[in-house]
């Protein structure tokens, strides 16, 4: 059976008050209460429980200072990585210019120069003297104004001089005259005519009266000089060298203790 709506039977009950004046009858009220108990007693329907909300993540932890550091770091920018990357070529460039060539002497003074190791212990690396004469500043110029007494003097030794009772060797003519042969530090020079070939012993000389002493090879006094016997072209070094020539065939040279031409003797 069909239950009637509670809102039907209540526009029913207000009618019948209406007409007649009174109250609804009891038989009719228990039905509307029974309605609304019957009502009542329905069971409601439990509200859906809400959704609980996502965690929020945790927040990052803060970089350590370097990191930071790095980060905050402004980038080289990347057409700069081509600049860089020539640095290295640059700084060689650089160098090169600032840096000065070493001169390659060639001929007999670029030989002179290595035989001259020889003589240095006694003479001193730039010819200043020590146990031996100094040769520096004109000195060997001085002492020998023709290279072919030098070449004699060096090839023989002072020792042989003296016992060939020749009392001084050089130009006399020299501030402070010619030298005795013994007169320096009582030293005696060495005489390399059994040490060093000859071709050697000119070019040590070469290298002691042009890099040493200072001659110079574009002037009127030393020209012919260099150019005959220490210019790298020098024929009588190639003479020498070959074994075409020797000391003893050479005019004012030989192998025997001489005096400078320059004494008259």
């Amino acid at each position: 059976m069909t239950e009637i709506p509670e809102h039907l039977l209540k526009r029913s009950r207000d009618r019948r008050a209406a007409a007649g004046g009174g109250e609804p009858s009891g038989a009719e009220a228990p039905a509307g209460g029974a309605v609304e108990r019957a009502a009542s007693t329905q069971p409601v329907p439990a509200a859906a429980a809400p959704k609980a909300a996502p965690a929020a993540p945790p927040p990052p932890k803060p970089d350590p200072p370097y990191v930071a550091a790095a980060k905050s770091r402004r980038r080289i920018p990347f057409w700069a990585m081509a600049t860089l990357s020539l640095l290295p070529v640059w700084a060689f460039l650089y160098l090169r210019s600032v840096t000065e060539s070493e001169e390659v002497v060639e001929g007999p003074i670029g030989l002179g120069a290595e035989v001259y190791n020889q003589c240095s212990s006694c003479h001193m690396p730039n010819g200043q003297g020590g146990a031996g004469r100094p040769l520096w500043q004109g000195s060997v110029l001085a002492t020998f104004p023709r290279i072919e007494d030098m070449l004699n003097f060096v090839y023989a030794g002072s020792q042989e001089y003296v016992s060939a009772e020749i009392e001084s060797f050089g130009d006399p003519q020299r501030e402070g005259g010619a030298h005795a042969p013994l007169a320096y530090n009582g030293a005696p020079m060495p005489g390399f005519g059994g040490q060093l070939t000859e071709y050697q012993i000119l070019a040590v000389i070469c290298h002691e009266r042009y890099t040493l002493s200072g001659a110079d090879p574009t002037s009127e006094e030393w020209a012919a000089e260099y150019e005959e016997w220490c210019g790298p072209e020098s024929p009588k070094f190639a003479e020498l060298q070959d074994g075409a020539t020797s000391f003893a065939m050479l005019e004012g040279v030989g192998v025997e203790p001489r005096p400078s031409v320059l004494t008259g003797s």
